[in-house]
């Protein structure tokens, strides 16, 4: 995949793809989440956290993602490539097939492309401040954008934490976990998202389109 970075345009060979779910600081919080699942048929995780493999293939820097019918969503999450000797940070979005999910978590995370923006930031140039680093993600709903997720990468386990758990190799790339949903999980024609520095003013952002597709019996 082909990404910009401050250095200029870099290829990486994606070799592995991971997704850190029940990633959440506060772990009363997420215990009471992982509860809330499990009233819902949602089997509770082996681990807290928990590393889900998926298909390298399902990364992607495409502008618009087919879904197999209507429930499924897409969240905001820190993205981490090991690549050439050094990490580097990004944004991606974990789409899940939410109705799937009471079936299987892994499964439901293996089934959804996962859109990521096209930049990435050297991981040493903002290790000192990641806590700052505020992550934000709107929906297209009724015709207008919604605010959907935001706060900050401080309500997300230290993101060495979650490398050195995966552990992530050279030219792997993980998914590091996401923020609470505004009004709740649910589904949406387009996703824009963005990832601000505010100690180095910068941010990285994109957006795209989903399609549903029809479910064929």
């Amino acid at each position: 995949m082909q990404f910009e970075t401050p250095d200029g345009p870099r290829e990486i060979a994606i070799t592995h793809a991971v997704v850190a779910g029940w990633t959440g600081r506060d772990r009363a919080a997420v215990d009471h989440h992982i509860e809330e699942l499990a009233a819902l048929g949602v089997a509770p995780p082996s681990e807290v956290p928990l590393y889900y493999r998926v298909a390298r293939g399902l990364l992607t820097h495409d502008a618009g993602i087919d879904v197999v019918g209507p429930d499924s969503s897409g969240e905001i999450e820190p993205l981490v490539i090991r690549a050439a000797g050094a990490l580097w940070l990004g944004l991606g979005s974990d789409h899940t097939d939410r109705a799937l999910e009471a079936t299987s978590v892994a499964l439901s995370k293996q089934v959804c492309a996962k859109p990521l923006c096209g930049a990435l930031w050297r991981f040493d140039d903002v290790a000192g401040h990641l806590d700052q680093l505020e992550l934000g993600c709107e929906i297209e709903e009724g015709g207008a954008w919604v605010r959907y997720q935001a706060g900050t990468l401080a309500a997300i386990r230290p993101l060495d934490e979650l490398i050195a758990g995966a552990p992530l190799e050279e030219g792997g790339a993980m998914l590091c976990g996401t923020l609470p949903a505004i009004g709740g999980v649910r589904p949406a024609g387009a996703y824009r998202m963005r990832l601000s520095d505010p100690v180095l003013g910068r941010a990285l952002s994109f957006e795209y389109q989903v399609t549903a597709l029809a479910v064929v019996a």
